[in-house]
């Protein structure tokens, strides 16, 4: 009698088991090594120390549009000013950062984003010197003179203009009245902090016959410290001349200047 464990009726020709596979080694995935914090600097900031130089002095850059509350197409360049909103309060509380410079070459953005970044300019404690390269068009214009001493090269150009709105406008008293107080902010702020009278200002905003699709004025260097608007023309080492200049003398910030 077979025992309980075998077929009485075993299967013809049955195959034998087949031999267990061998085990496949896993994938091995090799993991980008993070990007280092100057790479990043340089990716989402644009900033990077080149030089490994402690330096006492801070550079903050303004270029292509300043970035507001709406999200500009890719393909612009941009400044975001909720990335030098932070950077403007981390100087502020750095005992080692002595001084600000400023270097602008924008063609201006949202006007309260601009606006924004000059008043937070202007209410520093430490000396801030800027210094406009190739242009500082439209709301650059309160960023440039929102410091203790204004720097334009020779070559660089400055656009003045009445204030303009994209987008859907409704067609109602109130809708002037808003862009009347809001053009008054931007005057009112270049007046108190550039040498000159708001009555030339607004000579020069709503100037007609010299821009082909705007009215307004373009100022090239010299110009633009000819009508009072930026101190004086100079290039990268005057502005950092001036600017440890201020910091010897122990100059304040630009607002306990006016």
């Amino acid at each position: 009698m077979p025992s309980p464990d075998v077929s009485p009726y075993p299967v013809p020709n049955q195959p034998a088991t087949p031999p267990p596979r061998p085990q496949e080694e896993p994938v091995r995935v090799t993991a980008r090594p993070p990007a280092s914090p100057e790479v990043e600097n340089i990716k989402e900031l644009g900033q990077t120390n080149v030089a490994d130089y402690k330096s006492e002095i801070q550079c903050v850059q303004i270029v292509g549009q300043i970035e507001g509350h709406l999200v500009l197409p890719p393909q612009n360049k941009t400044t975001k000013y909720e990335h030098i909103i932070p950077q403007l309060v981390a100087i502020e509380q750095d005992p080692a950062i002595k001084g600000l410079l400023v270097v602008l070459n924008t063609v201006g953005g949202d006007v309260e984003a601009g606006l924004a970044i000059a008043e937070m300019l202007v209410s520093m404690s430490k000396p801030v010197v800027s210094l406009v390269l190739g242009g500082g068009h439209s709301i650059g214009v309160p960023v440039a003179v929102a410091a203790n001493h204004s720097f334009i090269a020779e070559t660089a150009t400055m656009t003045i203009h009445p204030i303009r709105l994209t987008g859907l406008v409704i067609g109602v008293p109130q809708t002037y009245e808003y862009l009347d107080k809001m053009q008054d902010r931007v005057i009112r702020f270049i007046v108190e902090h550039a040498n000159i009278s708001e009555q030339e200002l607004r000579r020069l905003m709503f100037q007609t016959g010299e821009l082909a699709r705007d009215i307004g004025t373009i100022l090239v260097g010299k110009d633009a410290v000819k009508v009072g608007l930026i101190d004086e023309v100079g290039g990268l080492s005057q502005a950092v001349q001036h600017l440890k200049q201020l910091i010897a003398e122990g100059a304040p910030g630009p607002g306990k200047l006016h």
